[in-house]
């Protein structure tokens, strides 16, 4: 692929928008933690970390599996690129669907006496 890792990153960010209305996506500052995944997607009371890779076969930072394996035991976390966009996109919407669906709305909740 020809693209750059950052315009590739743009692209996805309005892809993820278009797929999860409403969310907010940010990028992270790798300078801050080393090796914590580029993008945080928060949608509703859920939320997914994404480390960009212009090409599955690009090179990885020191500590970016380790987080990535960290957050994904949190809630979802994955490596992106574009040969596994729909696939990571696709688990993401499952896990966040999942989460919502173990949910009781507080008006269902009946009072025990």
């Amino acid at each position: 692929m020809n693209k750059k890792e950052n315009e590739y990153q743009a692209g996805l960010i309005d892809r993820i928008k278009d797929r999860f209305p409403g969310c907010m996506v940010l990028k992270n500052d790798a300078r801050y933690i080393q090796g914590i995944p580029d993008l945080l997607v928060l949608d509703d009371d859920n939320w997914g970390a994404l480390e960009v890779k212009r090409e599955r076969k690009a090179h990885r930072q020191p500590n970016q599996s380790f987080y990535v394996e960290r957050m994904n035991r949190m809630s979802f976390a994955s490596v992106i690129s574009p040969e596994n966009e729909e696939d990571v996109l696709n688990e993401m919407e499952q896990t966040f669907q999942s989460r919502r669906a173990t949910r009781i709305s507080r008006r269902k909740q009946t009072r025990m006496a």
